[in-house]
């Protein structure tokens, strides 16, 4: 062998063991689940369960103490104003002396006073109603101007609406206060008759149906003793308790979707009211928790919604916040650090911790703000050996 051969093999033999030993040293990459970042539709929401309720319901109650006779409407069955919905009998017991005979009078002398209030709810609920559709008409110019939003015009419409609801309530008022009256003087009648054998008629104040049956068999009933409620399905509308953290950040007018209520598509509502006092309630794991009850009202119409009945469970989703093209990172690929939130981008095998600033998020993606570029590959559910400057490689999926 040559002596130049020989220097050669001489000084490269350490160089390479070296570098044999130094790859050997190496630490391998760490496999990691790498997700991109990317653009598209984000929409987020507040969830919670529901229950729908008929928005006006009434009690039906013995006008007087009585027998009252079997009750042959079942739930569901259509009732009109004014048709009989069951018959009470005047006790024997029930002739009145001087002191429940001014009772009696009394009572309907409160029953006038009832409806002469219940009168003027409706005409406050006519003027409300009229301010409305004069502040509609202007938004709506304003709106078509430009000047403002179409938000604000909704929210305007929203009013009108709810007016016109106050306005049908404010009429059914008026009908129960006169059932009440009717059925005051009629016990005043009955008494002042003397006798125990007549029968009274107990009517229903509005159209609707028998929601539920409180009193079926024939039995002696007190004055005042419920014995069916009524009202009409079609008209719902959904409560949801949710925790007051949330119900603070919402707005009548917010559109809702309602999911999970037994039909095929999810139906479109919105927020009618969130109201203004909270209640503690405990939670299934003994969490006491502040909630608020908040109104949602059904925008389509009730064939949309058919089988769906008072105090059906629901789910309702709030929309917060909608974009239809977003630039957005799994929420999974986040974490918190010292300065809000920060993510690992795989940059040249290894990892780098970068800091982003994000807007609204779902429980799976946020929107970026700043610090992440579209396409950019963000591992997800980072372990803790992940750091910065960790080499890393992305997982092979099996």
């Amino acid at each position: 062998m040559k002596p130049i051969t020989k220097k050669v093999l001489m000084y490269s033999t350490p160089v390479v063991l070296i570098v044999g030993f130094a790859l050997a040293l190496r630490p391998n990459p760490f496999p990691v689940d790498v997700a991109e970042v990317g653009r598209g539709p984000l929409r987020v929401t507040l969830d919670e369960e529901g229950e729908t309720r008929v928005r006006d319901r009434f009690v039906v109650s013995a006008p007087f103490t009585g027998r009252i006779l079997r009750i042959e409407l079942e739930p569901g069955e259509p009732v009109r104003a004014g048709g009989v919905v069951a018959v009470l009998r005047p006790a024997e017991a029930n002739l009145l002396d001087a002191r429940s005979r001014a009772g009696s009078e009394a009572r309907v002398r409160t029953a006038e006073a009832a409806l002469g209030r219940a009168r003027t709810d409706r005409e406050r609920a006519r003027a409300e109603l009229r301010f409305a559709q004069s502040d509609l008409h202007r938004k709506e110019s304003l709106g078509r101007q430009g000047i403002l939003s179409r938000e604000q015009v909704e929210v305007a419409q929203l009013a009108v609406e709810t007016r016109q609801e106050t306005l049908k309530a404010a009429d059914f008022e008026i009908q129960v206060a006169q059932s009440e009256l009717a059925a005051a003087r009629a016990s005043l009648l009955e008494a002042g008759e003397g006798g125990g054998g007549g029968a009274y008629e107990v009517r229903s104040p509005v159209d609707g149906a028998v929601l539920r049956r409180l009193r079926e068999s024939e039995t002696v009933v007190p004055a005042g003793e419920p014995l069916m409620e009524i009202g009409d399905p079609a008209n719902l509308e959904i409560v949801a308790d949710l925790l007051s953290t949330d119900a603070a950040r919402l707005r009548p007018g917010q559109a809702v979707e309602i999911e999970q209520w037994g039909g095929g598509a999810a139906l479109a509502g919105r927020v009618r009211r969130v109201e203004p006092s909270g209640f503690l309630k405990i939670s299934a794991l003994g969490v006491e928790e502040q909630r608020v009850n908040v109104i949602v009202d059904l925008a389509g119409p009730p064939e949309e919604r058919r089988g769906l009945g008072d105090g059906f469970r629901v789910e309702v989703r709030v929309v917060l916040w909608d974009s239809p093209d977003a630039l957005q990172v799994p929420t999974s690929a986040l974490f918190r650090d010292e300065q809000g939130w920060a993510a690992f981008v795989m940059e040249d095998g290894k990892a780098v911790r970068r800091r982003v600033e994000v807007g609204p998020q779902s429980d799976r993606a946020a929107a970026v703000l700043s610090g992440l570029k579209q396409g950019e590959p963000v591992i997800i559910h980072p372990s803790a050996d992940i750091a910065d400057g960790v080499a890393v490689a992305p997982r092979e999926k099996g």
